[in-house]
């Protein structure tokens, strides 16, 4: 009887829950989740505004090259025009002063002082005999060595400027990189294979003139050790070397003379 009985109120217990009169539990809140839907979504927002801020309106990864080489030639021709309008001006400063040089004593000393000079200082084109040295990359597609890295087959800053040493060292008069004259207070500069010269960019390969003994020019290469490791790296990666000697030119120094900065040697 208690098992009838028993099974009667379950079975009162079962319709009950079937209409949907028993109690329902009370439902817990997660007051972190609904804060959390408006931050996510916020951050999403500003993910997304950020990425259209940055493509400007174009994919993030669309190929840029050709508006970066069109930003450089431009670029260029601003290098350029800026130079004719120096070397304008240098002229204009030249016969302001030629024309009070001829009226005061003091300006026509100092003229005159200064002509002295020139030629030591690389402001008057020079010729002679002496060396030229032409350093290029090594071709792409023809790789000796399966393990070389792209590095290994261009010409680095810090070859060009084993020559570059290697020649003065050696007694050389005058130089040319590029056809464009070297002092002492030039800077040699690659980035990338391509030379930064003066604020003017070139591709290889590179061109090196030095006036001087041609004998004691070529010791001078065969003795530097920047010189040699590059010579190592032609015959393992077909870079680029040629040496010559014959009766060579350099330009005089046409660019700014004017001195950012200077310190007094120890």
């Amino acid at each position: 009887m208690e098992y009838t009985s028993g099974a009667t109120s379950w079975q009162k217990v079962l319709r009950r829950a079937a209409a949907g009169l028993l109690p329902r539990r009370p439902r817990q809140r997660r007051p972190g989740w609904s804060i959390g839907v408006p931050l996510i979504a916020a951050a999403a927002g500003l993910l997304f505004t950020t990425s259209a801020t940055t493509a400007d309106g174009t994919a993030l990864r669309e190929d840029r090259r050709p508006q970066l080489n069109q930003l450089i030639e431009d670029r260029r021709e601003q290098v350029a025009a800026s130079e004719r309008r120096a070397a304008t001006l240098r002229g204009e400063v030249e016969q302001r002063t030629n024309t009070l040089a001829g009226s005061d004593t003091p300006i026509k000393s100092q003229q005159n002082r200064a002509q002295g000079s020139l030629q030591a200082a690389g402001f008057t084109a020079l010729a002679g005999p002496g060396v030229t040295v032409e350093l290029n990359d090594a071709p792409q597609l023809d790789q000796t060595q399966s393990d070389a890295s792209n590095d290994d087959l261009v010409v680095h800053q810090s070859d060009v400027q084993a020559v570059v040493n290697a020649l003065w060292a050696g007694g050389a008069e005058a130089m040319s990189i590029m056809n464009v004259r070297v002092l002492t207070t030039s800077a040699v500069r690659c980035v990338g294979n391509t030379l930064l010269l003066h604020g003017r960019v070139y591709s290889p390969p590179f061109k090196i003139v030095a006036i001087g003994d041609p004998a004691a020019l070529q010791q001078a290469l065969a003795s530097s050790e920047g010189v040699r490791l590059f010579k190592d790296a032609v015959d393992d990666y077909q870079l680029g070397y040629k040496e010559t000697t014959s009766t060579v030119r350099v330009p005089a120094f046409e660019d700014s003379t004017a001195l950012r900065s200077a310190t007094v040697p120890k």
